[in-house]
């Protein structure tokens, strides 16, 4: 697979984050779940590593690799911690890209030299209380006054906002009472009248960093819109879709992790007196596992790859993220089912693994949702026939 997608360069990227996850993340993952604690210090070494701007073009201080490279280094995080690996996925493809994609050259200038090299993380408010998989149904208004908006309403279930220093968040825009469109814009988080919540009580992605947003008169200048209204939607709807892509990478190693301790527990165990992976029933389990994950994980890379060619990825991003966060679930499940009774112990990570495969099925859009976007797609297709 590395001979289809990888360079050399990509495989010392994934060389070197494979041993930062190994001897960095790893020892403390168990701790960072128990105590719910955002990895403060991983993110400041991932940012040391040059991780936290992978795709971002050098010329915005970023390493100016591409969306592969992006998606290997999620994947390699989230075998060690989904929570780690949501961090950095969520500051890159929903913080910092929508600049990158959208944003005027003064957001850029701003913004993205510093999310590029960590010293800033980043956030994406979509979500709303009533506005979840129909996000058109978004209620937060801009109204504008002069040169200004005026911003009211909130969001719920935003990653990393408790630590970013920028939001890019979505909004009706309306002007003298008429309605023009949803828009999108960019603010610092200290700006007046934005209030951030505590964190959320999760049952996964404990050490991620998840909370409410509330907007009560919060004044914006015109220079912080990031999309027209009419265009907002849109530019939500390109950002989730490359955000679908590294949660598909995500999706790939929360389910190679659990596989990984699953395949190891088996050569230990013994039971009637041959190791466990002996019987039939446990190996083709691991098998199952096995062929699922590299089917994952080939949709995704394939997905990441369409991306960097330039070409339209909503089919193949869909199809990854679907596949790969349903086979997060059941890979998961099975690595309980191989250790028995010990799987439903803490001390051998895979109900971790378990716990944060969930939502996987459900943030960036829904399984549900991905259907309806790959059916979409694939009967458009027979009207060019």
């Amino acid at each position: 697979m590395n001979d289809l997608f990888f360079t050399e360069e990509h495989t010392m990227l994934v060389d070197m984050v494979r041993d930062f996850a190994k001897n960095e993340i790893e020892p403390i993952a168990q701790e960072l779940d128990a105590k719910g604690r955002f990895p403060e210090e991983l993110v400041a070494k991932m940012a040391d590593l040059g991780l936290m701007g992978i795709p971002i073009p050098e010329e915005y201080g970023g390493a100016g690799m591409d969306i592969t490279a992006f998606a290997a280094v999620v994947m390699e995080l989230a075998k060690a911690d989904a929570s780690v690996a949501i961090t950095l996925a969520a500051h890159i493809s929903l913080g910092t890209m929508p600049i990158l994609m959208s944003g005027s050259e003064q957001l850029k200038e701003r913004y993205l030299a510093k999310l590029a090299s960590g010293k800033m993380l980043g956030a994406f408010g979509l979500t709303e209380p009533e506005a979840g998989s129909d996000a058109g149904a978004t209620k937060t208004t801009a109204v504008k006054d002069g040169e200004d908006y005026i911003i009211n309403g909130g969001k719920i279930f935003i990653t990393n906002v408790g630590y970013a220093g920028v939001l890019n968040l979505t909004a009706r825009v309306e002007d003298d009472g008429e309605f023009l469109g949803i828009g999108a814009f960019t603010v610092a988080t200290d700006t007046p009248g934005l209030k951030i919540g505590p964190p959320e009580k999760k049952m996964g992605w404990k050490a991620s960093d998840t909370r409410q947003l509330f907007f009560e008169d919060m004044r914006v200048s015109k220079d912080c819109l990031l999309s027209e209204p009419g265009t907002g939607f849109k530019t939500f709807l390109k950002t989730l879709t490359g955000g679908r892509i590294s949660i598909a990478a995500l999706s790939v190693g929360t389910a190679e992790g659990a596989y990984q301790k699953a395949l190891a527990y088996s050569d230990e165990r013994t039971a009637f007196g041959k190791k466990i992976h002996e019987f039939q029933a446990v190996s083709f389990k691991l098998a199952d596992m096995a062929t699922q994950i590299e089917a994952a994980k080939l949709l995704t890379y394939h997905a990441a790859w369409l991306r960097d060619k330039g070409r339209n990825v909503v089919k193949a991003a869909a199809m990854a993220k679907l596949f790969a966060s349903e086979t997060a679930m059941k890979v998961t499940t099975e690595a309980i089912q191989v250790l028995g009774g010990y799987g439903y112990v803490k001390e051998y990570d895979v109900e971790r693994f378990f716990r944060d495969a969930k939502i996987l099925e459900i943030g960036e859009g829904t399984s549900e949702v991905q259907r309806i976007i790959i059916s979409r797609e694939i009967i458009q297709s027979l009207q060019k026939f």
